[in-house]
């Protein structure tokens, strides 16, 4: 890892209507357009879905380097977050993201540990942990058949 600070830098681009493009250096751009809630076309990622997305993406990346840090032996790992947008206060703002996890380990493994470490990469995510929202995981643990 490189040390701290780290600077990520995105451009987008608009128009009036339509798209709005997001690229970076050495990134494939991507379109955005507002979600269905917010009057927008559907069928597009947005703000809204790209910061769900982004917790789920960073919880998942935490427990792959958790899981390869503490050499735990799995085979699968699935995850749906679902992010709760309230009107709080007199802004729209994310209160909840629940999360869950779902990992395959190989027959044998202990289901507490490997329970146990996805929980730490809930706790060190640090998309997560940048948020104000309240944040719950909900794991399981399913052994392959020997």
């Amino acid at each position: 890892m490189h040390p701290y600070p780290h600077n990520y830098k995105i451009r987008v681009g608009a128009t009036p209507d339509g798209e709005v493009r997001l690229g970076g250096d050495g990134l494939p751009d991507l379109a955005s357009m507002p979600p269905p809630e917010f009057d927008g076309p559907g069928g597009h990622w947005s703000p809204e879905t790209l910061l769900v997305a982004a917790v789920a993406d960073c919880f998942t990346l935490s427990f792959r380097s958790i899981a390869k840090a503490s050499r735990l032996e799995w085979v699968e790992l699935t995850a749906e977050v679902n992010g709760l947008l309230e009107r709080s206060d007199g802004v729209a703002r994310f209160t909840r993201f629940d999360t869950h996890a779902r990992l395959v380990v190989p027959a044998g493994t202990d289901p507490a540990r490997a329970r146990m470490l996805m929980e730490k990469a809930e706790k060190i995510c640090l998309i997560s942990n940048s948020l104000s929202a309240a944040r719950h995981l909900e794991s399981e643990v399913i052994e392959e058949e020997p």
